[in-house]
């Protein structure tokens, strides 16, 4: 009960404050994108409880993964909420034209796309962590399964896809600069922990001649 009452006062101030910063009410590019990161949200933390060890692996994973990637996931939390405020800002001042509602539909196709992947990635792997760090104290293994038998690194795959979507979504062109820099943050943690498991992970190596693309099937 508590956490409900926390996150309906977070929910409430976050879309107060929103279109405030918009000045309007009447931005129904934000109703819809609220409306999807709340089930994305809610079905996703109740896939983490599901799952054993998990919830708690990705809060306390920061205190024992690599420093490099604890001051990379600082960075790439940060640009959803600045790519937030960049579209309210832009839908207030108008900085760019409107991004058709005809794109902003197929953003919004492509970013449920995206969530539906990474749940999927959630559900086939145990050990999908918020940070970079092999989980010998859980039993670290390869996972195989799922989107797993497609591409290595499907999680980020679909991160990359909703951080590329998300600004479309708002229709905002402004805020399309941080869901770039997002994505190409993204590749580049793909490829150093894809290089960190193979190192240090069993089995690893293997599985990268079996599943040969971390991203992209057929591209890389």
């Amino acid at each position: 009960m508590k956490e409900l009452i926390l996150g309906l006062i977070g929910g409430t101030v976050f879309i107060t404050g929103l279109f405030y910063t918009a000045g309007t009410w009447a931005w129904w590019n934000a109703w819809v994108f609220i409306v999807i990161m709340a089930i994305i949200g809610g079905l996703t933390s109740n896939l983490f409880k599901k799952i054993p060890g998990l919830a708690e692996e990705r809060q306390t994973a920061n205190t024992k993964s690599k420093q490099w990637d604890v001051k990379l996931v600082r960075i790439i939390n940060a640009a959803l909420p600045l790519m937030v405020i960049a579209a309210a800002l832009d839908k207030r001042f108008q900085f760019f034209p409107a991004v058709p509602p005809t794109v902003s539909f197929v953003a919004l196709f492509l970013m449920i796309m995206a969530a539906i992947l990474t749940y999927l990635s959630i559900a086939a792997n145990p050990f999908f962590s918020s940070h970079v760090r092999i989980q010998e104290d859980r039993g670290h293994k390869v996972m195989t399964t799922g989107p797993y038998g497609i591409i290595r690194h499907p999680g980020y795959a679909g991160s990359l896809l909703f951080n590329l979507s998300a600004p479309m979504v708002l229709g905002s062109w402004a805020a399309l600069p941080f869901g770039l820099a997002t994505a190409l943050l993204l590749i580049y943690r793909t490829a150093k922990e894809d290089r960190m498991l193979t190192l240090e992970l069993n089995d690893y190596s293997t599985y990268t001649r079996q599943v040969r693309y971390r991203l992209f099937p057929r591209v890389w």
